[in-house]
């Protein structure tokens, strides 16, 4: 049977039957109020004329409703299989009275339909991902992807081959797991991917000198660059993308021409000691009896001595910080009495150059954690600094102070050059010189690199700030003794041991 013409037979019946209530209703009431009212005939039809228009309206109300519901119907299965309204209950065909073998099939014909088309999307989707795996897989780059759970979800065979890990270490698991990655500041991709979930909705990061290690033994086996990615709740599920740019060869070099330098660099040590030793020996023995020329010369010969032998400490510990050698014994000191003691050096140098170290220290300050030896350097390459470029000016001030936050806080002005605003940046990096001054001021370009890497292994930081033409002020912050974990202290010994990249010998042997 003709299910269309079924249906248009229905709505005939009844809007032929909507016309005939009409119609019955206009003459019922035109009759009982003339013949049984004695209504005249003007006031009769009146009254049927409204009767009429009431009665319309409610059975073209009626008819309407009942003569859309069967397109009412086909447009909620329509809602029903769209997936921006996957709320919408399917209709209820049994319920149907007018039309229901043709909305049935309509509804049918609906669903097969989408059933069809998500079984095209299904399968375009499914070559769509196999094409992106299979381009991940021959990426010629090491490369890992993972969901927002940190779950590895994709990587390159370069990946695993680069990092010697099996698919089985690596599918399903924490990229951190398995990957062994040091990296030489706080700023870890472990730290970046927190943030990135805690507070960004896209976000990229870079890193250079990244130590990928043996998961057996920590050794190192690879270094790299790092770039990484993220897209929050991306709809492809992935939210981290993770490249390694293998800097092996490139890296190794400069460790080995470092290491060369600092092998060459060692062997200064025996003769600049021994001249320190025999102008100590001078000066006991000829004390009261050089002339004011003789014992300036003397000065300059110990602020000499003393100043090479500080170059070649340097030089040797950049070495020892790149292969995470260099161990800081932290002990409980009063920091008054070690920051006096430890620029006597410093200030024998500025006495030579005219200049004046003058000290604003509060009293009382707690007792700081502090390597002795380690401090010394960073409070002398931060005055020699001082010294060499405050220019005309003979003031160098020292001042000390418990901050805000409960660090003691240590800052070294000088009123002389000041630093161009386009260097700060990059001051603490290696190698890092102020192409103004580099070629009137001597220097290697490492004194603030060390001085940034012992002071983050004592916990501290170290910042610098400079206005052009009136001076510079670099300060750092060390913590109280008190303040160091209470479970990694021991009672009988005070000592507390780290390594230059601030992390807790056998606490803590890579960074994520």
């Amino acid at each position: 049977m003709d299910h269309f013409s079924k249906l248009k037979r229905q709505i005939q019946a009844r809007i032929l039957l909507g016309m005939l209530l009409t119609a019955t209703v206009a003459v019922a009431t035109f009759g009982v109020l003339y013949a049984s009212y004695g209504i005249n005939v003007i006031q009769a039809s009146a009254a049927a004329l409204v009767a009429t228009l009431i009665t319309s309206l409610i059975v073209s109300n009626l008819v309407s409703s009942k003569v859309l519901e069967p397109l009412q119907t086909v447009w909620h299965a329509v809602l029903h299989i769209d997936p921006e309204h996957h709320g919408t209950a399917a209709p209820d065909l049994s319920k149907l009275r007018l039309g229901r073998e043709l909305v049935t099939n309509l509804v049918l014909q609906v669903y097969q339909f989408a059933s069809q088309q998500n079984s095209k999307e299904l399968v375009e989707h499914r070559r769509e991902i196999s094409q992106a795996v299979n381009i991940v897989d021959h990426l010629p780059l090491p490369l890992f992807v993972f969901n927002k759970d940190l779950l590895v979800t994709n990587a390159s065979n370069m990946a695993m081959t680069y990092c010697g890990l099996e698919s089985s270490e690596l599918f399903g698991k924490s990229l951190f797991d398995n990957l062994r990655l040091e990296f030489p500041s706080e700023h870890t991709l472990d730290a970046w991917v927190t943030e990135c979930q805690d507070n960004k909705a896209t976000d990229t990061a870079y890193w250079e000198r990244v130590h990928v290690l043996s998961k057996e033994d920590n050794s190192l086996i690879k270094q790299c660059d790092i770039a990484a990615y993220y897209n929050r709740d991306n709809p492809s599920g992935t939210e981290f993308i993770v490249t390694l740019f293998d800097r092996t060869e490139k890296y190794g070099q400069d460790d080995n021409a470092l290491g060369f330098v600092a092998l060459a660099v060692h062997e200064l040590r025996t003769p600049i000691t021994m001249l320190r030793g025999y102008i100590e020996v001078f000066e006991d023995e000829l004390s009261g009896q050089l002339n004011e020329e003789l014992q300036s010369f003397m000065l300059n010969m110990d602020a000499s001595a003393k100043h090479l032998s500080s170059f070649v400490s340097n030089i040797l510990n950049v070495a020892r910080i790149d292969q995470n050698e260099l161990a800081l014994h932290l002990t409980e000191e009063s920091w008054a009495d070690v920051l006096k003691s430890s620029v006597s050096d410093a200030e024998l140098r500025a006495k030579i150059h005219g200049k004046v170290v003058e000290y604003e220290i509060d009293n009382n300050l707690p007792k700081v954690a502090v390597d002795q030896v380690s401090i010394y350097e960073v409070l002398n390459n931060l005055l020699e600094n001082a010294i060499k470029y405050s220019g005309e000016s003979k003031r160098i001030l020292v001042r000390s102070s418990l901050n805000k936050e409960g660090m003691i806080e240590t800052t070294i002005q000088d009123f002389g050059a000041g630093i161009p605003a386009s260097v700060l940046p990059t001051l603490f990096e290696k190698f890092s010189r102020n192409h103004r001054t580099k070629s009137q001021v001597s220097g290697t370009g490492l004194g603030l690199y060390l001085t940034k890497a012992l002071i983050t292994a004592h916990g501290g930081q170290v910042w610098a700030s400079s206005k052009e033409g009136e001076g510079s002020t670099f300060g750092f912050t060390l913590q109280p003794y008190t303040n160091l974990a209470k479970e990694l202290k021991d009672s009988s010994n005070k000592e507390i041991t780290r390594n230059a990249h601030g992390w807790i010998k056998n606490h803590s042997l890579y960074r994520r």
